[in-house]
């Protein structure tokens, strides 16, 4: 299902250079932090995707490799970075072995949601550890599940709109799972672009649990890239692992 999503139309307009995702004040603190919890080692990306965050990442001196599932995705990123720049292994990145040892293993913009089953997302920790260096890192960015704005009896939430584009999500809550809808409307004509992404969604505690599966324990919890507290109304979190010894 995944590989039909991440097909050739929506690689090519995933970039959207100095803007959302790739905005400077999204990306700038994610590639800042990415950099110090590196240190003086290699990072793998799973997930690579177009190499948003993997290109600057590089730039900083951080050797990079990913781990991606969608051949049009590593093309586009083709276009920006060569395979000698960012050496990419095309698989799923729950059991997809890359080259060699890394200091950093992560996860980023809520991707380990992607894989469907709990089973999959413990398989993605224990890849991560498999890895790792003694004693390296695990990063996730992932969401707060939003069931607190569901009302009694209904199954979607809006969770942003704005001129040109409305974001909601619905909710099957008996299965944990949920379908990100994403509508882009042209500004000349009254047609709108739809695309949609299903996802599993994970409480922080039972990712805990599935690191702890895995032999990480929780280094840090943070509401963004920046440090911000985690609080019981964060929208999202930041959450560092480290593998035991």
């Amino acid at each position: 299902m995944q590989e039909n999503i991440w097909d050739t139309e929506t690689a090519q307009r995933y970039d959207t250079p100095g803007s959302g995702m790739f905005a400077p004040e999204v990306l700038e603190p994610t590639v800042d932090r990415l950099a110090l919890l590196a240190g003086e080692g290699a990072a793998l990306e799973f997930a690579i995707g177009t190499g948003r965050v993997a290109i600057p990442l590089a730039a900083r001196g951080v050797p990079v490799t990913g781990i991606e599932l969608s051949p049009p995705m590593v093309r586009q990123l083709r276009t920006k970075a060569d395979e000698a720049t960012i050496p990419v292994v095309v698989g799923d990145m729950a059991t997809t072995t890359a080259p060699g040892t890394y200091s950093l293993v992560y996860l980023v913009f809520n991707t380990i949601s992607n894989l469907m089953t709990q089973p999959e997302q413990v398989e993605c920790f224990r890849n991560a550890a498999r890895h790792l260096e003694p004693g390296g890192r695990f990063v996730i960015e992932l969401w707060v599940p939003e069931l607190r704005s569901l009302p009694p009896g209904r199954t979607a939430t809006v969770w942003q709109s704005d001129p040109g584009y409305i974001g909601l999500d619905t909710y099957d809550v008996l299965n944990q799972q949920v379908v990100s809808h994403h509508f882009h409307f042209d500004d000349e004509t009254s047609r709108a672009r739809l695309f949609r992404s299903p996802h599993r969604y994970i409480w922080p505690a039972e990712l805990d649990l599935m690191a702890q599966l895995a032999g990480f324990e929780l280094e840090t919890r943070d509401a963004d890239w920046a440090g911000a507290a985690f609080t019981a109304d964060s929208r999202s979190h930041v959450s560092v692992y480290r593998l035991r010894p």
